[in-house]
């Protein structure tokens, strides 16, 4: 096989060789728990696991949506600060309509749905400037970027939105089975006279988070690889002209993939609300787009488009997560963090450039 430079591309050896750096992550991955589970011994318990995953929720929602734009050759910088507007918007809105007097149900079902319609909006701003005044995924939202950031200050004055229900932590961060071993085995919460004294020895199990991003990733991996909507998806990514001699309406295909991406970005911050109680606003969300994009390339997609998974994507926030976790937990100073993460990300690239036709 000729690059487009004239030089030949390294020679796969074999299907085990092509297999490896296929799933080179999930095998990574595998990797570091056996380490670090030797290395720290309450690294792999459940309470540890559990609570990686279910603070890594909106990193899995993020990723997954920086995996379809990605796929096209695009790229979606604003989601972070979407992410931070919803947040703000919907602890904005619940307020006012608590003010009205409204049960707390009540208000946080519409506050939500409400926000999660206008999530849309974003999206739709950012496919209409890149399709129709065909200006640059990376400019376009990169001013969306700027917008979102701009009103999400503007709402909160930069400070969090509190004074919510008592019922989204309650929610956010509950659990489907709470047990306490020789006793007693409580579903969705434990029970009201349990002494708070005896908490630690309370096992909780399966937060609400893990079936909920389970199902939406299922959802998502299920469009993007057995639907017309993927197969698009991917077309677009592998040859854009190819893809309009095809029939394809490209433009409209990628306004859906922006909208997408922001809808995403919306549920992760309506999620953040019931994670965290508050609404949040912070300059630190410039962050969760570069961690998105970071977990979806170490996840085998590719910058240039036409390749990438949804389930691959989630193994890439485990490995973020589970990397940053690990050495925290073995007391390994944080720029040593931040640099087993660049190294990842320069490692996953190289992949992809060395087997380009793994997906």
């Amino acid at each position: 096989m000729i690059g487009s430079s004239g030089a030949k591309a390294p020679p796969l050896a074999s299907p085990l060789v092509r297999a490896i750096a296929r799933n080179w992550s999930a095998a990574f991955l595998l990797l570091m728990l056996v380490v670090f589970s030797l290395a720290t011994p309450n690294f792999l318990s459940i309470t540890n696991a559990q609570n990686v995953v279910h603070l890594q929720t909106i990193g899995f929602l993020l990723a997954a949506a920086e995996t379809f734009v990605i796929i096209t050759g695009g790229i979606d910088l604003s989601i972070g600060f979407v992410m931070g507007l919803c947040s703000v918007s919907a602890a904005k809105l619940m307020q006012l309509l608590m003010a009205r007097g409204l049960p707390d149900a009540t208000t946080v079902v519409l506050a939500s749905v409400v926000v999660l319609l206008l999530s849309l909006l974003p999206g739709l701003v950012n496919g209409i400037v890149i399709t129709r005044f065909k200006v640059p995924p990376f400019i376009a939202t990169l001013g969306m970027w700027g917008i979102a950031n701009g009103i999400a200050l503007k709402l909160c004055d930069g400070f969090p939105v509190a004074g919510l229900p008592d019922l989204l932590p309650r929610v956010g961060n509950g659990y489907l089975l709470y047990v306490l071993p020789g006793n007693f085995l409580s579903f969705f919460d434990k029970p009201p006279d349990f002494p708070d004294a005896r908490i630690r020895e309370l096992w909780r199990l399966i937060p609400f988070s893990l079936p909920f991003i389970v199902a939406v990733l299922g959802f998502l991996a299920f469009r993007l690889s057995r639907t017309a909507f993927g197969r698009h998806t991917y077309a677009i990514g592998g040859s854009m002209d190819a893809s309009i001699r095809a029939g394809i309406d490209v433009d409209r295909h990628l306004v859906k993939v922006y909208v997408l991406s922001s809808f995403l970005a919306g549920i992760a911050g309506v999620f953040n609300v019931f994670q965290t109680g508050i609404g949040n606003y912070t300059t630190f969300n410039a962050s969760y787009e570069f961690f998105a994009v970071a977990a979806v390339v170490i996840g085998g997609a590719s910058l240039t488009g036409g390749k990438g998974r949804v389930f691959g994507s989630a193994v890439g926030v485990l490995v973020l997560a589970f990397l940053e976790n690990g050495l925290a937990i073995s007391g390994v100073q944080p720029f040593y963090r931040y640099i087993a993460v660049g190294v990842l990300l320069v490692f996953a690239v190289v992949v992809d450039k060395l087997f380009p036709d793994l997906l």
